[in-house]
């Protein structure tokens, strides 16, 4: 059973800290969620209410700057959204992103860089 937002997605205790729409030509087709619980940063790509329901590729996707650029992704073809994905990184800085349609040029994709550094 899906979940019905992107706290419940990450699990109890988990408050959002930050987000950024995927959108092109005034449309927003899902948005990436950054949350945290006090040691871990948790993110999803929840799809928007137009788009939820139907099979689309979206990918949510974390990485803490002591990994060594190893990245925590999930992707797929997903009704939903995308993710839960975790890192444990207390006073570190954390890469995340995620993207909306089929890998490539036409696929709506962002980066954060390394932010929340602490």
């Amino acid at each position: 059973m899906a979940a019905s937002s992107p706290t419940a997605a990450c699990g109890s205790g988990y408050h959002q800290i930050d987000s950024h729409k995927l959108s092109r030509s005034g449309k927003t087709y899902a948005t990436i969620y950054l949350l945290y619980n006090g040691s871990k940063n948790c993110v999803v790509t929840w799809k928007s209410s137009g788009y939820a329901g139907n099979t689309t590729w979206v990918n949510a996707n974390i990485r803490k700057w002591s990994a060594g650029g190893t990245v925590q992704s999930d992707s797929g073809h997903y009704n939903f959204y995308a993710g839960p994905r975790y890192v444990t990184a207390p006073n570190e800085c954390v890469d995340w992103g995620g993207s909306y349609g089929t890998p490539g040029p036409s696929a709506i994709s962002w980066q954060s860089g390394w932010t929340h550094c602490g």
